[in-house]
């Protein structure tokens, strides 16, 4: 606890009000550790993974950019923008440079930084997202990271085909959604049989 508590302050201290750079962690303990589909220690070391991403951009790129960043068993998303398309490959470079990243996926866009309402709206449109997946009867919903930027919702987890599919057919439907883009590491059913919480 102790541990969580300097990370958040560090994190805190480290990105004033002002920084467009955010990162995307979820919260380790209680439930949503229960269901999650990572170790206890892939979870803490994906938290990790942000937590340095997010200031080692933040220093490569100051207000150059507005990033955000969310690691998902050692894959790193980089959604955003930036003002030049050499920012954007920057931004690459220095996210695979840290420590424990086995692959960076680099959705960020080039050439303008999202408005304010932008990111209001994604707000928004992650909270449909979210209790779209939460009324699903055949998903899991916290076997899903969520990210949304732009209307463009970004989806990763470690999940079957099957639920993959599941999930971005739902998204797709939901008003707002401009594109739904997969980033799932896919198991079969018998290692999701593995997976399961012992009764």
């Amino acid at each position: 606890m102790l541990k969580k508590i300097l990370v958040l302050t560090l994190l805190a201290s480290a990105l004033t009000a002002c920084t467009p750079l955010v990162v995307g962690g979820a919260m380790v303990g209680g439930a949503l550790m229960a269901t999650d589909r990572r170790t206890a220690g892939t979870q803490v070391e994906d938290q990790g993974i942000e937590l340095k991403a997010a200031l080692r951009l933040r220093e490569a790129l100051g207000d150059r950019a507005h990033l955000n960043v969310t690691a998902y068993n050692r894959v790193l998303l980089i959604t955003g923008e930036t003002k030049e398309e050499a920012d954007r490959l920057r931004a690459e470079q220095v996210a695979a440079q840290v420590e424990n990243v086995s692959r960076v996926v680099n959705e960020v866009q080039p050439g303008f930084l999202s408005s304010l309402t932008s990111r209001s709206s994604d707000v928004v449109l992650k909270a449909k997202v979210k209790a779209t997946l939460i009324d699903a009867q055949d998903l899991i919903s916290n076997a899903f990271e969520i990210v949304v930027e732009r209307g463009e919702v970004f989806l990763m987890g470690r999940v079957t085909e099957r639920e993959a599919h599941r999930a971005a057919e739902l998204v797709r439907g939901i008003p707002g959604v401009k594109k739904v883009v997969r980033v799932f590491e896919l198991i079969s059913e018998e290692e999701l049989a593995r997976l399961q919480p012992k009764k």
